[in-house]
């Protein structure tokens, strides 16, 4: 099995400004992450960029990297461009990791890439895990998705999905609910089709780009890991506490 990894990186960040770029255990974070998912067993690893300074980073560390237009409303977009410059053929394995993920387990990247080859159902894969708290349940910033028998999404949310009608107040159901990892896989051609496809009302009132995918009536399969996988970093304490682990 082959696949690419795609690590879309973006500089502007509200909380976190140059992200990409900030320093940890002396590399830039994007370097940091394609040198994680080294171990994943990808035939390529390249950083999709939108300012020449993560293009100068990355060739300065020897990371494969392109350069995509400043413009794009969305990482997928992103991606769809990147596919093209690379020229990637439609049934070609990507598997997008974002760059400020530095402590990504390489074997769930793998696995997202398995899972396409698995189900040729699905155009998509991603990740899930079992909840451990009420309140990451009760959590809208943790993105919860239910699955159907054949182990594929049926909803992803902000709110506690499943809801538990004759549950306590701040039980959590049983089996347990599941909480969405932002990785994915795809098939290049639907990847490079995705920019176009028109916006979910589900989509906007969420704020979860991939509902469009089911909205279009296209499937994700999902595999649900028996672990959280390492937390990514969006704030300077993120930052701070990535850093310690590689003091």
């Amino acid at each position: 099995m082959s696949f690419t990894v795609l690590i879309p990186a973006r500089l502007a960040s509200t909380r976190l400004p140059r992200k990409p770029l900030a320093d940890i255990g002396g590399l830039p974070m994007v370097v940091r992450v394609a040198r994680r998912v080294a171990d994943a067993g990808a035939e390529r690893i390249v950083v999709a960029a939108d300012h020449a300074d993560i293009v100068a980073a990355c060739r300065e560390h020897g990371v494969e990297v392109v350069a995509t237009r400043a413009d794009h409303p969305s990482g997928s977009d992103r991606l769809a461009e990147a596919c093209t410059l690379l020229g990637l053929d439609g049934d070609a394995r990507v598997v997008n990791v974002q760059g400020d993920e530095p402590l990504i387990a390489p074997a769930l990247v793998r696995r997202c890439a398995e899972l396409l080859d698995e189900r040729p159902d699905c155009v998509m894969s991603t990740a899930a895990h079992a909840i451990e708290s009420a309140a990451d349940f009760a959590n809208r910033n943790v993105v919860k998705v239910v699955l159907d028998a054949a182990g594929r999404a049926l909803y992803f949310s902000r709110e506690p999905i499943p809801c538990w009608r004759d549950g306590a107040p701040g039980a959590l159901p049983e089996p347990r609910p599941l909480r969405h990892v932002g990785l994915y896989g795809y098939r290049a051609g639907f990847l490079r089709r995705f920019p176009a496809l028109t916006p979910a009302p589900l989509e906007r009132l969420e704020s979860l780009e991939q509902l469009r995918v089911l909205w279009h009536g296209e499937r994700i399969a999902v595999h649900v890991a028996e672990h959280a996988p390492g937390s990514g970093v969006d704030t300077p304490e993120d930052l701070e506490r990535v850093r310690a682990l590689f003091g």
